[in-house]
């Protein structure tokens, strides 16, 4: 079973990359459980049809500790597991410990199944602090997988999350499988997010072109594969879970200190001078 983490800057389509790249890996006949890190609670939304997951926090609030795991986990399509760990009380408590809650909860419930691939994790912007570092600080996820753009600030991210990935390294044996680029239509996005990643010593794994597809399936409230299988879009998907499936890439990252950041961008002539 692999498991999985995918981090990225807030608002770079982390959630969306994740629910149509697991929709790819279904495809294949992967068995695959999704567990949502955001209190939103929206990182199984196209695979359910809508906001149609009760939390694991919620559960716990309302019911206590006495659950059965068919409370917190459902199926979606391509029976793929969704559980969404959910979040405190807005301005109440740490929503990272939703995470840890939650993993926790899946453990001692069984969830984790020989029988299952894949376990991915979608984890909340770029915050690689306390609960939402769990993944990477306690070995909980073998890879991690960066979605990043060619822009400044979400390659600024991907370096802050390189480094945290880097401090728990070898005490949780995570590794960097690679950058996803989702587009932004960026000058020369593909060539910068490919020095990007080789500076990291790392690899650009797959260049998701941005397509308005995108939205209008999210719109239906359904993936791309799902909403329109036919189309090229669906196709780039499948190609990224291809990728992600065959990787065997994986390797501690050597973040860059910011100057050595810009400079890389001015390079590629997104930075003026």
């Amino acid at each position: 079973m692999r498991q999985v983490a995918i981090y990225g800057k807030g608002g770079i389509g982390k959630s969306t990359t994740t629910q149509n790249l697991t929709a790819g890996l279904a495809e294949m006949g992967k068995q695959i459980m999704v567990v949502g890190c955001d209190p939103k609670a929206d990182s199984t939304r196209l695979l359910l049809g809508g906001l149609a997951q009760k939390t694991v926090l919620d559960t716990l609030r309302e019911e206590g500790e006495d659950i059965e795991l068919e409370n917190i986990l459902r199926s979606g399509y391509g029976n793929i597991r969704c559980v969404e760990s959910g979040g405190p009380e807005p301005g109440v408590g740490c929503a990272g410990r939703g995470i840890i809650t939650s993993i926790s909860m899946l453990e001692s419930l069984g969830a984790y199944e020989d029988e299952l691939d894949y376990v991915f994790y979608d984890v909340l912007g770029d915050v690689v602090c306390g609960g939402f570092a769990m993944p990477i600080r306690e070995g909980k996820a073998q890879e991690i997988y960066i979605v990043a753009s060619g822009e400044l600030m979400a390659l600024y991210a991907a370096n802050n999350i390189s480094k945290g990935i880097r401090k728990y390294a070898q005490t949780g044996g995570t590794r960097l499988g690679g950058i996803i680029c989702n587009s932004r239509k960026v000058d020369g996005e593909n060539e910068l997010l490919e020095a990007f990643a080789k500076e990291l010593g790392s690899q650009l794994i797959y260049f998701v072109p941005r397509d308005n597809l995108v939205q209008r399936a999210e719109i239906n409230k359904k993936t791309v594969i799902d909403f329109a299988p036919g189309e090229n879009q669906a196709n780039e998907y499948r190609g990224l879970a291809n990728a992600i499936d065959k990787n065997d890439m994986f390797i501690i990252p050597e973040p860059m200190v910011q100057e050595r950041l810009e400079e890389l961008m001015m390079e590629h002539g997104i930075l003026e001078m």
